[in-house]
Order: structure tokens, then sequence, then C-alpha cells
């Protein structure tokens, strides 16, 4: 596998200028994930509805968390304006459900255990920490129009702001 370059700033637009991520007006990646409840979610399914994809490193921790209970507090503010949020990290359906129940998570979580969607997407990204480097999930949000083509790229996620940001733009 080959080494990808850390996600860089978003342009005005929010396209990101780095070529790992999907580009504004690409047609999205096709994924078929299984949710917490081990039903698969297809992306063929959701053609007709504005989509959020939230790509997150962990179930569990202290930023995950954060910006999973927002995106729950503002739940009903992107199901008024029409809008399907899904989470995905390559975390266990198992992990997904004790999440979900943990914090009343109202939105899907989709399980990619072999990160192949995650790198479709360019959200699986070299990282560093105390100076060892490794391969994880980057956060990174897409969201996809009616059609099914990416409509905004946000590479860089501030987990706290991040569902305030994204429903401003809707």
């Amino acid at each position: 596998m080959a080494a990808r370059k850390a996600s860089t700033p978003s342009t005005p637009s929010g396209e990101s200028s780095d070529s790992q991520f999907l580009k504004v007006g690409q047609k999205a990646p096709a994924f078929s994930l299984k949710n917490a409840a081990g039903r698969t979610v297809k992306l063929s399914d959701l053609k007709g509805k504005k989509v959020i994809l939230y790509f997150y490193p962990k179930d569990l921790t202290p930023g995950c968390t954060t910006e999973a209970c927002a995106f729950r507090d503002d739940y009903a503010e992107y199901l008024a304006k029409g809008v399907e949020v899904f989470g995905i990290s390559a975390d266990d359906t198992a992990l997904h459900q004790k999440f979900i129940d943990k914090h009343s998570l109202p939105f899907q979580l989709l399980s990619d255990p072999d990160h192949s969607m995650i790198e479709k997407y360019g959200a699986w990204v070299e990282k560093s920490m105390y100076g060892k480097k490794y391969w994880g999930v980057a956060r990174i949000t897409y969201i996809i129009d009616e059609d099914g083509k990416v409509s905004h790229v946000f590479p860089k996620v501030k987990p706290d702001q991040h569902s305030r940001e994204l429903l401003a733009l809707l």
C-alpha cells in the first residue's frame, strides 16, 4: 500500500486540493456496508436523498464521542432538511451498537473493518503519534447530493463545531 499525504486544508468551496480526496462534482464511490444492526446499507439505496458521510477514527473515544453527540443533538434539523447522516469507521458492528446505546445516537453507524470504503473516500491515512507512524481513519466528511455526486468535502474537521458548520451550509 502506497503512502498517502495527510489531509490538507480545503478551499473556500470546501473542496480539498489534495488528490487523495474525492472532488466536488465527482460521483461518490459505491459502497455496501453493515450498520450496527447488521443490515446492509448501500449508497445506491440512498439515491434521491442528500447524505452526509462522516468518517471518524474510533467509537467511544473523546473526539469521536464529541462529534457523534453533536450530530445527535442536531439530528432533528438534518431530518427537517431531508438529510441522512452516517458515521463510518473501521470498528465492528458490536462496538458501533455499544456506542449508539451509550450515547443515544439516532443515526446509523456503518462498519468498514477492511477499510475498503474508507480507502475509496481518502480517509485511510498515515498518522503519527509520539513519533510512531501508523495507518488509521482520518476525520473527513463528505456531503453527497441527491444524484450521488460529491457536493462538499471537509478534510479537516473540529469535532465540537462540525455539525453546526454543516447545518449552516445546508
